[in-house]
């Protein structure tokens, strides 16, 4: 029984379509199954980062990684080779960089600085036809920088303090201001108000002699007749 041409060339191409669809579901499986762990987080200068890869097959040919949007020669870092006795070769993307790689394909980036911020991707391949790719963003933060979360206890003790401080300066300086005022008041009425002064007191001499009294002996009638009886004497 022979098929006809039209039905062998529908045939064809649905068998086509169908392989075209599998390889596509089969690619986006490995990417979907592949992932990057960032161990920290938030990865801040001179700290180490380790990108662990998970859903890594337990056999695999290489892995390469690659730092940049696009995965060519001039982005890789290096490719990890398992089973030789120097399994990474560093690549053009390498540059001053301390990456150590892992046979699991994780990778480990030593004293990260914010220059190794950026888009880290891995491709492990399987064999020829299979390679499983993903990718992670990195960013390294400058030494010593905290979430804005760790800063508002800080913040707020700061502005408390300040606050204060600020409360306990004024009322010191309201005191001292009404202690002058008060002191300066009460001086000028003390002024004001002074007692009189007594007058000295009178001696008994100056009391009993009335003024304009002479004694006897300057009287001119005493001295006349004082002379007298020194004559007839």
């Amino acid at each position: 029984m022979e098929i006809p041409m039209g039905t062998q060339g529908c045939f064809s191409k649905s068998l086509l379509l169908s392989a075209s669809i599998l390889v596509l579901w089969m690619l986006q499986g490995s990417q979907a199954a592949l992932h990057i762990q960032k161990i920290p987080e938030q990865p801040q200068k001179n700290q180490d980062l380790l990108l662990s890869v998970q859903g890594v097959p337990d056999t695999f040919q290489d892995f390469n990684w690659y730092l940049g949007e696009e995965m060519y020669g001039g982005t890789r870092l290096f490719t990890y080779i398992p089973g030789i006795q120097r399994p990474q070769r560093d690549g053009s993307a390498m540059g001053q960089r301390d990456i150590v790689g892992f046979p699991n394909g994780s990778m480990l980036l030593r004293r990260a600085q914010p220059t190794d911020s950026g888009t880290y991707q891995v491709a492990v391949t399987i064999n020829s036809e299979w390679t499983m790719k993903a990718k992670t963003e990195v960013q390294v933060a400058e030494k010593n920088k905290e979430l804005p979360s760790t800063h508002l206890p800080t913040n707020a003790g700061i502005l408390a303090a300040t606050i204060i401080g600020s409360l306990a300066a004024g009322a010191l300086l309201i005191s001292c201001i009404a202690y002058l005022l008060v002191t300066r008041n009460w001086k000028g009425q003390s002024h004001r108000y002074r007692v009189p002064r007594r007058p000295s007191p009178v001696s008994s001499h100056c009391l009993l002699k009335p003024r304009g009294f002479f004694h006897k002996s300057h009287h001119p009638a005493y001295t006349q007749s004082h002379q007298i009886l020194e004559l007839l004497g």
